[in-house]
C-alpha cells in the first residue's frame, strides 16, 4: 500500500508516454510527473518531446526525451532498452500517439488506411509487447490505451480512425486476459471532446466550442488534463483492481442522445439556450 506522501504509489516507477510532445500525452507525462514518476518521452516530434523533457527536469521531475515511431518495430525495441539504460525497467505505459487522416472510406487509399492503423493500432501492440516485457518479468504493470469515444460510434469521412480506435478497444481487454494473471493490468481510456492541437482548427470557428459543450452533459469541452487525471489514477496502485475497462471520459457526451433529439417544448437544439 501506498504510503499517505505517495497516494497513488507511483513514486520512484517508471513510466512510458508515447505521442508526449503534445495535447493528451504532454498532459499525461505531466501529470505522472507530478506524482512522482520517472517519465520517458516518446514521439517522432524529438524537438516538442525534448521541450517537454526540459519543462518536467527543471520542475524537479526524471524525465528523457526519445525520438521513435511507434509503427517501426526496431525503434520501438530501441526505445525499450534507450529507458532501461537510463531509468530502469518500465512499470507504466501509456499508449497514446495516433493520428488522424481525413477521407471517405469510398475512396480511402490503401497507403492512408494502412499508415493510420500502423501508428494508431499496430504501434499500441509494438509498445505493449516491448515495455511489458519488463511488467512481466516483475510480476506487476499498468498499461493504459488512448483510444476514443469514435471505437463505440462511428466518426463519418475520418478514414481508418474509428476502426484504428475499435482496435485499441479490444486490444486492451485482450492484453488484460493474456496478461492479467502476470500482474499486467491493462485498461483503455476513451476521450471525448477534447481540445488539443489536433482539433484546435475546429474551435477557430465561431460558436463551435459552444455547440460541442452543448452535446455534453457537462456543457464543456475537455482539456487534456481531464483526460491526463484519469489515465494517472488507472496507471496507480489505486486502481490494483482495475483490469480490461473501457472508460470513456466525455463530459456525459455518450449519455446525450436522446437529449439531442429535437422535442419542441421539452428541450432546445443543440448549442442553443435552455
Amino acid at each position: 500500500m501506498a504510503s499517505p506522501s505517495d497516494w497513488l504509489g507511483l513514486s520512484g516507477r517508471v513510466a512510458v508516454v508515447t505521442g508526449a510532445a503534445s495535447g493528451i500525452g504532454k498532459a499525461v507525462a505531466a501529470a505522472l510527473a507530478d506524482a512522482g514518476a520517472a517519465v520517458a518521452l516518446l514521439d517522432k516530434n524529438q524537438a516538442g518531446c525534448d521541450a517537454v523533457a526540459q519543462r518536467l527536469t527543471a520542475a524537479g521531475a526524471r524525465a528523457i526525451a526519445l525520438g521513435c515511431d511507434t509503427a517501426d518495430e526496431a525503434a520501438v525495441k530501441a526505445a525499450a532498452d534507450a529507458v532501461r539504460r537510463a531509468l530502469g525497467p518500465c512499470g507504466v505505459l501509456v499508449n497514446n500517439a495516433g493520428f488522424l487522416r481525413a477521407g471517405p472510406l469510398e475512396s480511402l487509399s490503401l497507403a492512408d488506411w494502412n499508415a493510420v492503423l500502423a501508428v494508431n493500432l499496430t504501434g499500441y501492440l509494438l509498445c505493449a509487447q516491448a515495455f511489458g516485457a519488463d511488467m512481466r518479468a516483475a510480476g506487476r504493470g499498468s498499461i493504459v490505451h488512448i483510444a476514443s469515444v469514435a471505437a463505440f460510434h462511428p466518426q463519418a469521412n475520418s478514414g481508418a480512425y474509428s476502426a484504428s480506435k475499435a482496435g485499441v478497444s479490444i486490444l486492451a481487454r485482450q492484453l488484460a486476459v493474456e496478461w492479467g494473471p502476470a500482474g499486467v493490468r491493462s485498461n483503455a481510456v476513451c476521450p471525448g471532446l477534447i481540445r488539443t492541437p489536433l482539433s484546435e482548427a475546429f474551435y477557430q470557428v465561431p460558436g463551435i466550442e459552444a455547440r460541442r459543450a452543448a452535446m455534453t452533459a457537462s456543457r464543456r469541452v475537455g482539456a487534456p488534463e481531464d483526460i491526463a487525471d484519469v489515465v494517472t489514477f488507472l496507471a496507480s496502485d489505486r486502481a490494483r483492481y482495475v483490469n480490461g475497462v473501457e472508460l470513456p471520459v466525455d463530459g456525459g457526451f455518450d449519455t446525450m442522445l436522446l437529449s439531442l433529439v429535437p422535442r419542441p417544448g421539452f428541450n432546445a437544439e443543440p448549442g442553443q439556450p435552455g
